[in-house]
């Protein structure tokens, strides 16, 4: 790679580099369901996927046999690039890296860059599999010891005689972890310290050793053979996927698609595969959230996340991390239509992603034993019931300020929501009088409602200079006041959610 230049090259972690490959295609007009393209149909599942990888949080994805699980994952490579390792180290060691994160045969040597050289690892030699069954244990998850290396004299606890397997074999790329139900628990644990603070660790070698992955596991669900219980702070640190069949006539095009065909060129096409692969190289500025989430959304994720704590339909609420996760996902919704404001599709869409695999549904309430799409829908739909309750509670304070605009309001919210096109909505808005002085007393209600240094350069503009914002910003500020405003309205009977449905989004209720 005569063109690489190491002195001006800067690492990247994997999580970072997927997320900037993601916005970088998305900022290119390029489709969000093209991003996994080895997968058709299921289209909420890449939805997910891709707002997991914008948040830079684990998937976990739950279906039945056969639906694809493996190729998604094996897909997400195509996200990656090419990137510079130290030559001949097993673990594709960064040239850039510090020593505490080099291996043992790079951290001996003042320069392993000079001493070893650099080769460069394309997007397919950066998956790791870590095949999850009942006897998956310590050494295929992290690794093993050299026992000719102890022979030659080594300490059978000296860093030097470990040689690592799955996690390390990944390091610096996607670590697949395929059937983790099927891992014994006490092994799944040692996942834990890896998600929490990306390092793994070696008490036997009195090792604590970083690592640089992206990891995505699937599982079969609950009731079926050989599936072991997964530990719930190991829960709580993955976002819970379903991913189920495609539709009939999307699985016809893929038989045939996939049906057995002779390749003459094969063994060339793979020869050259990844060979033209861009080296990666990112102002990780780019990578910073760039979208905003108004008062009243905030607020809405805040809610739903303390009413999971209370809701009777589950006997547990989410954790902290939940209510984290909840925010990101949401601002990844927003990314995800390269767009500038939240709404309440967007928050839904994030809390949904965020809460499945977080919450415990009552036992009668999901069927264990039946089909998993539709407990996974059941879930959503409660999550969607909750944040329902959200709305109202944070909309209460806003009734009480337009409760004198209503006669007006119930003509202008309906006639919106009927005429409405996809034109500048601001400038739409302008004809309702009593909308626009709806729109300005909402967004009063958010100064000094959230800390100010919490919050990006956007949401401090909406906060601040709602009146004068200009284009897209205040078109989407302005449709998201208006939707939050049409919502609270039809809680309060003055328009019926019918009414509103086909413009605006309206959470669904639960009901046993």
């Amino acid at each position: 790679m005569a063109k690489f230049d190491l002195e001006k090259y800067k690492p990247i972690p994997v999580v970072y580099e997927l997320r900037y490959s993601v916005l970088k295609r998305l900022r290119a007009g390029e489709d969000v369901l093209s991003l996994i393209p080895d997968i058709d149909g299921r289209e909420e599942t890449k939805r997910d996927v891709i707002r997991a990888i914008l948040s830079g949080a684990s998937p976990f994805l739950v279906s039945e046999e056969g639906t694809g699980k493996t190729r998604l994952a094996k897909s997400l490579t195509k996200l990656l690039y090419k990137v510079p390792a130290i030559k001949g180290c097993p673990y594709h060691d960064d040239p850039k890296w510090s020593k505490e994160w080099l291996c043992p045969r790079c951290a001996e040597s003042e320069n392993p860059a000079e001493e070893f050289g650099i080769e460069f690892i394309s997007p397919e030699e950066r998956f790791s599999r870590i095949q999850g069954n009942e006897y998956t244990n310590f050494a295929k998850v992290l690794g093993v010891k050299d026992i000719q290396v102890i022979r030659e004299g080594r300490s059978p606890t000296d860093p030097k005689v470990f040689t690592g397997t799955g996690i390390f074999r990944g390091n610096r790329g996607i670590v697949f972890v395929d059937e983790l139900p099927a891992i014994p628990t006490n092994v799944q644990v040692l996942f834990h310290p890896i998600l929490e603070e990306g390092k793994v660790i070696l008490e036997e070698f009195n090792l604590v050793k970083p690592v640089d992955i992206f990891l995505i596991a699937t599982g079969n669900p609950e009731g079926f053979a050989h599936v072991n219980k997964i530990p719930r702070p190991l829960l709580d640190r993955l976002e819970m996927i379903y991913m189920g069949l495609p539709e009939e006539e999307v699985e016809k095009e893929i038989m045939l698609k996939e049906k057995f065909k002779v390749i003459p060129e094969y063994y060339a096409q793979t020869a050259e595969k990844g060979e033209e692969k861009e080296i990666i190289s990112v102002d990780v500025r780019e990578l910073e959230r760039d979208v905003a989430l108004p008062w009243w959304i905030i607020e809405v994720i805040k809610k739903t996340v303390s009413y999971t704590r209370k809701c009777p339909n589950l006997e547990r609420g989410v954790s902290i991390r939940g209510g984290k996760r909840a925010v990101d996902h949401t601002y990844a919704s927003v990314e995800m239509r390269c767009g500038e404001v939240a709404s309440l599709r967007d928050a839904c869409d994030g809390l949904k992603l965020s809460l499945r695999g977080r919450v415990l549904v009552r036992p009668d309430l999901i069927d264990v034993e039946g089909e998993t799409q539709k407990s996974f829908e059941k879930i959503d739909l409660i999550v969607e019931d909750i944040m329902k309750y959200a709305i109202g509670s944070v909309g209460a304070e806003i009734w009480e300020k337009i409760q004198d605009l209503s006669m007006w309001l119930q003509d202008e919210i309906i006639q919106v929501a009927r005429s409405y096109t996809k034109r500048s909505f601001s400038s739409f808005l302008r004809q309702y009088d009593t909308l626009c002085e709806a729109v300005q007393r909402l967004s009063s209600l958010g100064f000094g409602r959230v800390n100010e240094t919490l919050l990006n350069e956007k949401e401090r503009a909406l906060m601040y200079r709602a009146k004068t914002l200009g284009g897209r910003l205040a078109d989407e500020y302005a449709f998201s006041a208006v939707e939050f405003i049409a919502n609270v309205a039809a809680m309060h009977g003055l328009v019926e959610e019918s009414e509103i449905s086909e413009t605006f989004f309206v959470p669904r209720s639960f009901k046993l």
